[in-house]
């Protein structure tokens, strides 16, 4: 193990992105600190989102993309499952298979924990940053973080941060300029920015009684629903798309947990559902998708389900308390939600039997009762640079193709709903962008985006926090792009680090040459294109 006074790479993160960078600097013979803030390391991923977003979509094909460390990741995890075999024939004959990408979140954690014991060089912290005075700065360049063990992580004097996290709690802390929420339509003229006119997505398309007592505005609206005015279409706003819990549940009997009323339990919260329900509102069952019979449930199944509108709108400038808050009070309300579908007689008989057949899954979070550890964090602070990520970077005859890419994205700008509130006194979910008429295309994420101002930071760079726009986020916020964007960061702290120079001075040419080296894919010219429906 190094010493805290020999790191050259400092990563702060328990995600994706933090996972690929460690690994990569440790690769390239730079002592490394992972430092996570979380007890399991590996995001999301080992968080229950095992249906990964590649070769799902009948528009697409974007396992063309994969290449480097992500590639690396999924050849780890299907030999495991005894398929790398069939993983290979689907990467070289380019053929869409979006099995042979899935896995059980029990599994990508202990490749991941695996993975990173391969290398020495790697030393694991695990401790969150103070949440007051974290950073040591000296002009534009940080000397160490303070962490909440007591432990103060520094290095040599050449030394290197990446914020790898999904908050981007590191890039705050050092005075970077970062933001939340959605930017108003004119802010850089986006289409699909701000406020949504019209959101057909997971729409509610039956009329609810949206008061507490049905007909009676004083008894206030039902739990759920925000007493926010709509606004106008293309104003901007602090929401953030809503967060859910990744939730594997199995019917495997000698796997299933039955799912139970939580503790504190409000039959109030879920009178919403019912009114839906008994008014021909649209309910769905679970999908098995994942290996040995378990789901993935996403979130957007249904105009209600488990993404949890206008519940984490704090998260990203929340304290850890806040934080923890949120995590406690979403919890309770989707265990409640499992417990309602399965178990309340305002659920068609039908759906009710079929929930109740599912259960937690015993062979999953079995130090939290079953249920995954982190919520899914699809939308926090991102950074603001000199260059920045929008809808026309994302979309078909908009910018032109960046010279310094470093991954590539392919996925439609997909943001979840943002809130519930009335509109022309029905019950109405704001602010799903995904499949909704945008000529979208993949492009390639510059190295400018995760490099802050030179005049705000010279030695800190960031995977999972790039300089975007909310609706330009969306289209980057995947966990094999991160993989992707770590592994281009470890490589420019490894080149900064040789040459003793900036973030902002790392020569791209040199980068390119070593991520194509690496096998990474950069390139968006050559990945395919998505089609449309009036093609």
């Amino acid at each position: 193990m190094a010493a805290s006074e020999e790191f050259e790479v400092v990563v702060y993160g328990s995600t994706s992105g933090a996972v690929a960078t460690a690994i990569q600097a440790a690769r390239l013979g730079r002592t490394t600190a992972l430092v996570s803030p979380r007890e399991h390391i590996g995001g999301i991923q080992i968080n229950g989102l095992g249906g990964t977003d590649i070769d799902n979509q009948v528009e697409f094909q974007n396992s063309t993309t994969l290449g480097g460390l992500n590639l690396e990741f999924h050849r780890r995890i299907s030999t495991h499952y005894g398929r790398l075999e069939q993983l290979e024939k689907v990467v070289s004959g380019k053929l869409k298979d979006p099995d042979i990408w899935r896995f059980e979140s029990r599994v990508a954690e202990k490749i991941i924990v695996d993975w990173l014991a391969e290398l020495p060089g790697i030393e694991i912290i695990k401790s969150a940053l103070v949440e007051e005075a974290g950073v040591t700065k000296d002009g534009t360049v940080v000397k160490a973080i303070q962490l909440e063990n007591g432990q103060a992580v520094a290095g040599k004097a050449s030394l290197v941060f990446v914020d790898a996290s999904y908050e981007g709690d590191l890039l705050a802390a050092a005075g970077i300029s970062t933001s939340h929420g959605r930017e108003s339509s004119s802010k850089y003229n986006e289409s699909l920015a701000g406020v949504r006119d019209v959101t057909p997505y997971r729409q509610i398309d039956v009329d609810v009684d949206h008061y507490v007592r049905p007909g009676d505005p004083s008894s206030g609206l039902l739990y759920g629903i925000s007493p926010e005015p709509f606004g106008a279409p293309g104003d901007g706003d602090l929401h953030l798309q809503s967060f859910s819990y990744r939730l594997p549940i199995t019917d495997e009997p000698a796997n299933r947990v039955p799912f139970t009323q939580p503790e504190g339990y409000d039959p109030a919260h879920y009178e919403l559902h019912r009114r839906f329900l008994r008014a021909g509102g649209a309910h769905y069952t679970p999908r098995k998708r994942l290996p040995n019979g378990k789901t993935d449930l996403i979130g957007s199944e249904g105009a209600l389900s488990t993404d949890l509108l206008g519940m984490n709108d704090e998260w990203p400038v929340a304290s850890y308390a806040g934080r923890r808050k949120i995590i406690e009070e979403t919890a309770r309300f989707t265990k409640g939600l499992l417990w309602f579908w399965a178990n309340d007689k305002a659920v068609p008989e039908a759906y009710r039997k079929e929930w109740a057949r599912f259960g937690y899954c015993r062979d999953e979070f079995q130090d939290n009762d079953h249920f995954p550890w982190e919520l899914y964090v699809r939308d926090a602070r991102r950074m603001l640079s000199d260059y920045i990520i929008t809808e026309s970077t994302a979309s078909q005859g908009g910018d032109p193709q960046v010279d310094d890419p470093v991954a590539v994205a392919f996925w439609p700008t997909d943001t979840h709903s943002v809130r519930r509130i009335l509109r022309d006194g029905k019950v109405h979910n704001e602010g799903f962008i995904f499949k909704d008429g945008h000529r979208w295309r993949p492009f390639g994420v510059a190295y400018r985006a995760l490099v802050p101002r030179r005049s705000e930071a010279t030695n800190i760079i960031t995977p999972t926090c790039p300089s975007s726009s909310h609706v330009g986020y969306g289209a980057v916020r995947l966990e094999h792009q991160f993989h992707a964007l770590g592994q281009a960061c470890a490589n420019a702290c490894d080149i900064a680090l040789a040459n003793g120079l900036s973030f902002q001075d790392v020569p791209y040419g040199s980068l390119r040459d070593r991520l194509l080296q690496q096998g990474v894919v950069l390139d968006a010219d050559t990945v395919g294109l998505p089609s449309f429906g009036d093609e």
